[in-house]
């Protein structure tokens, strides 16, 4: 591993590490992060759009196996929901649905939100609760 083999990333969830190739866990499926103090990577200057992303998320919410919870028709709209389950610190996944896993669609095609089981009750109440006038 050239220069890939002081960068690894963990999981969230089980803690196990995985190499910097990876991106989600062999065990629970959840998306990996860098571990916690990891100021000597070279990439060390992370967007702040991703830090204010990460500082979003509530951690009791990211724990678990990733659940279905919502459908989205296309990218837009899953992009719609994710930040609606964002702004509740809930952590979501967009994954193209069965079938429709060809990359000529680009952003057509329908979506499954996936997010951690720990959060599947809040996101399903965010997700149906009315509309304020």
């Amino acid at each position: 591993m050239d220069g890939a083999a002081d960068d690894h990333l963990v999981c969230p969830s089980c803690g196990r590490e995985h190499s910097g190739s990876e991106r989600f866990c062999v065990a629970c499926e959840m998306p990996l992060v860098h571990p916690p103090g990891a100021a000597g990577r070279s990439d060390a200057a992370e967007p702040d759009e991703r830090r204010e992303y990460a500082r979003k998320i509530k951690p009791q919410y990211s724990e678990g196996r990733l659940v279905k919870v919502a459908y989205a028709q296309n990218l837009p709209e899953a992009q719609l929901i994710q930040g609606l389950l964002l702004e509740e610190g809930i952590p979501s996944m967009a994954r193209r649905a069965p079938g429709f896993d060809v990359p000529d669609f680009l952003a057509a095609g329908p979506r499954d939100i996936l997010v951690p089981e720990s959060g599947m009750q809040a996101a399903r109440e965010t997700l149906t609760a009315p509309l304020a006038d």
